[in-house]
């Protein structure tokens, strides 16, 4: 599945080894629009493969998150005003799971994470102007993160995100990484 996406902005150091994609962050790196801050960001490793129906993605990372703002996860990305990301983010010093929503601005909500030693899933289901977020620890039960409006597209670019906004150097390891027809599941189901 990663031989169908193509990058925007190279990390530093990317390979790819049948489902396994290992990335390391360049320094400075964020997707983030205007609210609190008056800046935009649009230069964070993002690594997308082209959908154009409503789909459920969901992928497996894993890292070493130690400094402000490190982060990783899903993306899907319309344009650079309309995209969502979905990962785990380190804030207060801790590991956060964390949703930032951008029409034309950004938005960012977070939660702590459960432990993720090993790791964690993230899954997004796209489809008839909305997205749905869910994370699982196990690959076997998704809580959801976020509902919430997404622009309706003709095309939408779906993969691995990565950041490091205070520093460089992250080692990712993202794997497991799928795209299929939308699921079709009750809000309530967590399989």
């Amino acid at each position: 599945m990663f031989h169908e996406c193509t990058w925007l902005h190279t990390p530093p150091e990317c390979q790819i080894d049948q489902d396994t994609l290992k990335v390391i962050t360049s320094e400075n790196t964020d997707f983030w629009r205007i609210t609190q801050y008056d800046f935009i960001h649009d230069n964070g490793h993002f690594f997308g493969r082209p959908v154009d129906h409503a789909f459920t993605t969901q992928l497996h990372v894993r890292a070493d998150f130690q400094a402000l703002y490190d982060q990783a996860g899903l993306m899907v990305r319309i344009d650079e005003t309309r995209w969502i990301k979905i990962g785990v983010e380190y804030s207060d010093a801790q590991l956060m799971l964390s949703t930032v929503l951008t029409d034309e601005k950004s938005d960012w909500a977070v939660m702590p994470a459960p432990s993720i030693s090993d790791g964690f899933w993230i899954r997004v289901t796209v489809g008839s102007g909305t997205v749905r977020a869910q994370y699982s620890v196990d690959g076997v039960v998704w809580p959801m993160l976020r509902l919430a409006p997404f622009p309706v597209a003709d095309r939408y670019l779906v993969g691995p995100m990565c950041c490091t906004p205070q520093r460089g150097g992250l080692e990712v390891v993202f794997s497991k990484f799928s795209v299929q027809p939308a699921l079709q599941k009750d809000l309530h189901d967590l399989s």
